[in-house]
């Protein structure tokens, strides 16, 4: 395991391995949990953050991945699944869905299989930095390879500014 790995979560760094994504890993003395945090920490733009956030669609979980700078539509979501109801997942099922706690969740590497919305605005960056599986750690990538790693499908479902 290189140094760089070894600075994410372990399910994390394994999951880099089985992909074989060579990522540069990054670690922050003070928390990322939010876009704001982890971009001052970088030194990039809110909206190149990546915020892998879990909602539940009619009881099933589902991963939607959003720039920093914009916000879930969540009636949007409910339209593209075809879900009666989408509210935000509540903190514990997250961790059961995911493996990894609010504010440090990676887009891939989860421990369950779960449905992936990918928002279309994150394609307006060259590269997007996301959660590495903890709240301390962010990996760069281009964001078309990183939804492809995720299986996201590309939607439009931020708010309108």
């Amino acid at each position: 395991m290189s140094s760089k790995e070894s600075l994410a979560h372990p399910r994390f760094a394994e999951a880099l391995r089985t992909l074989g994504l060579d990522v540069e890993v990054r670690r922050f003395p003070d928390a990322t949990r939010t876009a704001a945090e982890a971009a001052a920490a970088i030194g990039c733009d809110v909206g190149e953050i990546v915020k892998s956030l879990v909602f539940e669609a009619d009881g099933v979980p589902v991963l939607v991945l959003m720039d920093g700078s914009s916000r879930v539509d969540v009636e949007l979501v409910r339209r593209e699944l075809g879900a009666g109801e989408v509210k935000r997942a509540n903190a514990d099922l997250v961790r059961e869905t995911t493996g990894y706690a609010i504010g440090g969740v990676p887009p891939f590497g989860h421990l369950t299989r779960t449905r992936v919305l990918a928002d279309r605005g994150l394609l307006d960056h060259l590269v997007v930095w996301a959660a590495a599986g903890t709240p301390h750690t962010v990996f760069p990538l281009d964001p078309k390879t990183l939804i492809a790693h995720a299986g996201g499908a590309l939607v439009d479902v931020s708010e309108q500014k």
